[in-house]
């Protein structure tokens, strides 16, 4: 077969090899043939790095030398300037949505300086998935006509507790909305038998309140339909997109969370085009991308000003990682489930300071995991700060593809491929291991069950500590953990009417309990395990307090698909967890508020109510205003938690309840065992894979339904909420200007250590009295129409608005949590954005000023879009989040670092000053500049620019005014050395 284009002109063309096989048409770039024994050392992701410059390599932006660079990465790392082309990009609609329509806004930028706005596509292939949609606003079947407050028992149609309701033959289900009218069917489980693979083909969903069959829960139609209402311009924006774009793949809503069908549908470990085999490799705008290097590919998360250079046709230029070797040794504990391995992993790793490193997992303890423990291990890299968590390819990762459907034919290829070019590891074979930066050793043995809480997930508690810890953090100072309850308030109880009985809370009080997407869903032991305890606290008897918020939001229906033809289903629904649709929802803010009596209760005994949740992000408030103390657990110990109605609870020495029998009933008597889980496991996980491609290709009528322009133009409509041309390139010239020195500038916030991307720009609910509010009630919209932040990200005057008003943000100025500033010139207490609305009308620069660990956090485009679009010239910081500081520099900010040992305290700076930043023409990486104040203070900071690439950015004005201008240059027949960032 006749090589593509790709090929023609690149230097190493003498590397191409074809593969020995039943396909001898299959080539690809053979990296042992350089005949050089540093490959065989290099660490396995680093080849897949070295690999991709190699086939890339076309003298342009691609180097021979950055290959060589790669290939030396022994003595290069953390040294040399690499570039990666990556094999595809990922979207989610919340970071997607604003990257489409920048570039969307780019088409009008180029058409109005006579560029033809149809070249403004991707040139990488993407894959977009709307998952951060879903509301809440239905956690019980819908024929109750009112969303659920939570709890194993509703309003409306009351749910039998006992184990295994007897059913009559012929009965029919026709009686309540949404039920079918098929006979009823026994649970798989009732009777102790696992399905057979004809059962599994053919088991229907069950009515979660009559254990009957139907075609969807109604509990998730009703939130399909309301997720549509509510965003239907944001969907019909991304139809456009779809049908507008080359190189577009929009997936619909209620297939299931971007990370989850990345694993499920779209990777392919290797890839075939141009007739050239390669590894497989992404970067995506979602933090959790890292999740698909538990199945040996590469990939990581990007911004979504990043992910549109490269969907333009550049790589990701970084900086030549170290990579961290992580040997795994010992037996796994039988009661530890992969979430505590994670979490014992992910502390590990933070202490041993890993931040902005690649980590590669070997040793024997490796192939202990299954896939599925691998990439849930790997999803919660950006919690430990590296880059990515890999986990090179072996015999595990074939059994993971051949249980997914993957054709025989495919899984040879890929071996074959993958032993050529020697990214095929094994366990066993210690010869094998590649030289690593430095080698953590790991003992899993070691590793017992803990929650992560009561405010960051960083915090980890062992369970048989938890009761303890939670009491002690009632008596800190208010910070991190504590919440300085006062002695004789820590006993409080506080009595409250719920559909007509009385129930008591008191500090500790679980209130939320919820099993969602993210983290888990990709891990079917724990799902399961979460189903196999609540069959068997349902069978003793046990029920959840009918006022908890309880929620089941599986990362795709290929979850709840496991969890039905195992049996599992029926039973967590009748503790409350019933299936509310596809998508991230509490994780990211998306709780329907709490019942009004709870809320009071809560409220009248000043308690800290605590949330359970088996995701990865628990800062406080960010599940629920009212809720001050969220723990992350794995999914069984969420339905745990929520039996007990308490975490203050030692599950060794108290009961989960009693039933109605008077029998206390202990959580080692329904904790189901490893070798139960695994049974269920192996039985259903061929047939979930068939499930999530059936879903994919069946579509969703709502979707389908959605009317689009089919105008080469975005028709952007002035009166809309949710969609909206951002301003970046309003002043777009030809030539960049260069960047000039900060003069006279004021400080806009004045903020302690850990400031987070929440804290920046939320994504939860749109509080009334925020900024957002008054320009939304301005365009009429009622509060029930305000949706969350998220959901309108593709709004810049909603999301500038948006900009530091989170509740919990904590202003020097100010001394109050709040969203609120000091405007200095006339002393006035302004709601931030009301306050940067003054400074630029007055022509004044802002800085901000911030202790350590600016921006940490998930990946949120916004958190440097609003501080940009307000005016905000530079961040002075202790230290920063290296993703965040990205974020900043792809904005044209300057991210600023005080020197060691100095601060704004060792400084005595009040804030109140005006600061002047002498910026330099010929400015270097990691440069350090000086800082004048009007007091006559002077101090030097460190420009965080970490290379030319960085460099560049910030002279464009920022990464989307870089490719523009690129494109402009290209495009008027310029020569253009622009192209290329080291001869900027």
């Amino acid at each position: 077969m006749a090589l593509a284009s790709p090929v023609k002109g690149n230097p190493f063309s003498h590397l191409i090899d074809t593969l020995q096989g039943e396909n001898n048409d299959s080539q690809y770039f053979n990296p042992l043939k350089l005949n050089d024994p540093r490959y065989e050392e290099l660490p396995l992701s680093i080849r897949v790095l070295l690999e991709a410059a190699i086939r890339k390599c076309d003298g342009f932006y691609i180097k021979e030398e950055d290959v060589l660079n790669i290939l030396d990465w022994k003595h290069q790392q953390n040294v040399a300037e690499v570039p990666f082309a990556p094999a595809r990009v990922l979207f989610q609609d919340f970071t997607g949505i604003p990257a489409m329509v920048d570039l969307a806004a780019m088409r009008d930028a180029v058409a109005k300086l006579g560029v033809n706005p149809n070249l403004v596509n991707p040139k990488c292939p993407i894959d977009l998935l709307i998952d951060h949609a879903l509301p809440v606003d239905f956690s019980k079947c819908a024929i109750q006509n009112a969303p659920n407050p939570g709890g194993g028992k509703g309003h409306g149609v009351p749910v039998d507790s006992s184990p295994a309701r007897p059913v009559q033959q012929g009965l029919q289900c026709g009686r309540q909305r949404g039920c079918s009218r098929g006979s009823c069917s026994d649970s798989p489980l009732s009777s102790g038998k696992l399905p057979s693979v004809q059962q599994i083909e053919n088991t229907p969903l069950l009515c979660p309140f009559h254990l009957q069959p139907v075609s969807e829960p109604e509990t998730t139609l009703k939130n399909q339909e309301m997720e549509l209402i509510r965003n239907k311009e944001r969907l019909q924006f991304l139809k456009w997109c779809s049908n507008t774009f080359s190189n577009v793949n929009v997936i619909p809503p209620d297939v299931g969370t971007a990370h989850q069908v990345n694993l499920e549908y779209t990777s392919q470990v290797v890839q075939e085009r141009h007739g050239l085999l390669f590894p497989d490799s992404v970067v995506g705008t979602d933090s959790h991308t890292t999740m698909i290097n538990g199945l040996g590919i590469l990939g990581w998360g990007v911004g979504g000003i990043e992910s549109e250079a490269v969907m333009l046709g550049q790589p990701v230029t970084f900086t030549l990682p170290k990579v961290v070797g992580c040997k795994l040794v010992g037996t796994i504990n039988t009661l530890a489930t992969s979430i505590d391995i994670v979490l014992g992993i992910t502390k590990h790793l933070r202490q041993a300071g890993i931040s902005g490193k690649f980590v590669e997992f070997f040793g024997p303890g490796v192939c202990q995991l299954s896939a599925s423990d691998r990439t849930t291990i790997a999803n919660m890299c950006p919690e430990y700060n590296a880059t990515v968590s890999f986990f090179p390819v072996d015999e595990v990762t074939l059994k993971h593809f051949k249980h997914t459907n993957f054709p025989e034919e495919k899984l040879r290829l890929m071996k074959s491929y993958l032993q050529a070019v020697k990214l095929f590891k094994s366990a066993e074979d210690q010869s094998e291991d590649p030289q690593y930066s430095e080698v953590i050793d790991i003992n899993l043995g070691s590793i017992i069950p803990h929650v992560s809480g009561p405010k960051r997930p960083q915090d980890r508690v062992a369970v048989a500590c938890v009761k303890e810890d939670f009491h002690t953090c009632l008596k800190e100072k208010v910070g991190f953990r504590g919440f300085h309850i006062p002695q004789e308030k820590q006993e409080k109880l506080v009595p409250f009417l719920h559909a007509g009985t009385e129930y008591k809370l008191a500090h500790g009080s679980v209130v939320i309990a919820a099993v969602i997407s993210c983290t888990n869903n990709c891990n079917p032991s724990v799902m399961l395990a979460a189903g196999l305890l609540a069959k068997k606290a349902v069978e003793a008897g046990l029920t959840v307090k009918p006022y908890i918020r309880t929620s089941l939001a599986p990362g795709t229906g290929t979850v709840t698909h496991y969890l039905n033809i195992s049996g599992v289903l029926p039973y967590l629904s009748q503790l409350g967890f019933e299936v509310i649709g596809y998508g991230c929802a509490t994780c990211v803010g998306n709780t329907a508020p709490l019942p009004d009596t709870v809320t009071d209760a809560i409220n009248k005994g000043d308690l800290v109510a605590c949330g359970v949740l088996s995701g990865n992000r628990n800062f406080e408030g960010r599940l629920c205003d009212g809720v001050r103390a969220n723990y992350l657990a794995s999914p069984p110990l969420v339905v745990a938690y929520a039996i007990a109605g308490t975490i203050s609870i030692d599950f060794e020495k108290e009961p989960l309840g009693v039933n109605s029998e008077g029998k206390e009933v202990f959580l080692a008597d329904v904790w189901p065992s490893r070798v139960e889980v695994q049974h269920i496991e192996e039985t259903v996980i061929s047939s979930m894979f068939t499930d999530v491609r059936t879903r994919m290709e069946k579509g969703n009528k709502l979707w389908d339904g959605i009317e689009f322009s089919d105008s080469d133009h975005f028709p952007w409509d002035l009166k809309s909420t949710y969609i909206h041309c951002p301003p970046f390139f309003n002043k777009l010239t030809r030539e960049p200007s260069p960047p000039q020195s900060i003069e006279n500038a004021h400080a806009l916030l004045f903020l302690r250590d850990k400031v987070t991307t929440d804290h920046i720009s939320p994504a939860g609910s749109i509080g009334r009295v925020s900024a957002a509010a008054k320009y939304l009630q301005s365009k009429r919209l009622t509060p029930r129409e305000f949706n969350s932040y998220g959901a309108r990200r593709g709004n810049d005057a909603v999301m500038t608005r948006g900009t530091f008003a989170s509740m919990k943000l904590q202003n020097r100025f100010i001394g109050k949590p709040g969203p609120k500033t000091l405007h200095i010139p006339t002393g006035q207490t302004l709601d931030v954005f009301e306050a940067s609305e003054r400074y630029q009308r007055d022509g004044v620069p802002l800085i901000i000023l911030a202790g350590k660990d600016y921006g940490s956090g998930s990946s949120r485009d916004w958190a440097a879009k609003g501080p940009y679009l307000m005016g905000v010239r530079a961040v002075i910081a202790e230290s920063f989040e290296k993703m965040h500081k990205n974020h900043l520099v792809g904005m044209g900010i300057a991210p600023l670092q005080f020197v060691k040992g100095e601060s704004a305290d060792t400084l005595e700076l009040s804030g109140k000053e005006r600061f002047t930043i002498s910026i330099p023409k010929d400015l270097s990486p990691l440069q350090e500049l000086s800082v004048k104040t009007s007091t006559g203070k002077s101090f030097r900071v460190t420009a965080l620019f970490e290379n030319e690439m960085d460099l560049v950015f910030y002279r464009h004005g920022g990464m989307l005014k870089y490719v523009t201008h690129n494109m402009l240059l290209t495009n008027c027949g310029a020569e253009s050395a622009e192209r290329r960032p080291s001869a900027v």
